[in-house]
């Protein structure tokens, strides 16, 4: 396991890079030593073919409680590079090319729930909770209500975005924000299914999908089809493809470049 400036750990086995927020002084807060960690972590290996998935996670009874305030106190340039930071991590997490996935066992609020919606599955912990909170501190979560309204319903953003009242993991389950629940003990077993899963398609594969996924979401339906079909052909035309169809008709187990 590598140690970043000991506010993230990343440790690599079996093709799935786990990064692990490890601040528990500011409640694993996203400031801007955290967001870039977690940048280059997400960036360092991802084109690396051995890479499969990436999982993130952390130490402590919060996930993550945010940005950290102390910060957006300092003035405007600090500000500024605070948002800037947040919306490069979030992009990063929808240009990677395997899927995120995030592993909650505690609170994630704020930005740090932006975090959680922005991962492309996420899994949590029954006793896990979900907020949006800004707004009691005079700042509203604007860039957290982004990725919440690509997640969860238009009344479930808005009641986290204007309450900033917690909602708990199966209802979290319920609105969409998070993909499973399970007993804490449960979570590393979980995510090992998923990651599993996940190893057993060709990389290639799941790197289109996952890029043709946030590119058709922009779209309107009639014009994400048309997208839609010429994605599908491409992918046709790709070794691993070709290999999947010939396994199919042979009856075996395919072999992904």
């Amino acid at each position: 396991m590598r140690t970043f400036s000991n506010l993230t750990k990343v440790q690599f086995k079996s093709g799935v890079s786990e990064i692990k927020l490890c601040d528990l002084k500011s409640r694993n807060s996203l400031s801007i030593a955290m967001m870039q960690n977690l940048i280059n972590n997400i960036t360092e290996h991802q084109n690396n073919e051995i890479v499969r998935a990436i999982v993130i996670s952390a130490e402590g009874p919060v996930f993550s409680a945010g940005h950290n305030l102390k910060e957006l106190a300092k003035g405007r340039e600090t500000q500024e590079n605070v948002f800037k930071l947040a919306s490069q991590l979030m992009c990063s997490l929808i240009d990677c090319p395997v899927p995120v996935i995030a592993k909650i066992d505690g609170m994630a609020a704020a930005a740090g729930c932006q975090l959680v919606a922005q991962c492309d599955i996420a899994v949590c912990s029954e006793t896990s909770a979900f907020s949006t909170p800004g707004a009691n501190f005079g700042i509203f979560c604007s860039t957290p209500g982004v990725a919440l309204a690509r997640c969860v319903t238009k009344m479930s953003a808005l009641y986290m975005l204007l309450t900033g009242l917690p909602v708990k993991a199966n209802e979290a389950k319920s609105i969409g924000l998070v993909s499973k629940v399970c007993p804490s003990n449960q979570l590393d077993e979980e995510i090992m299914f998923i990651c599993d899963a996940i190893k057993l398609k060709s990389r290639s594969v799941i790197e289109l999908g996952k890029k043709f996924y946030y590119k058709q979401i922009r779209e309107d339906v009639k014009k994400a089809y048309t997208l839609g079909e010429q994605k599908m052909l491409e992918n046709l035309e790709l070794d691993d493809s070709k290999e999947g169809l010939r396994s199919f008709t042979e009856k075996r187990r395919p072999i992904w470049n």
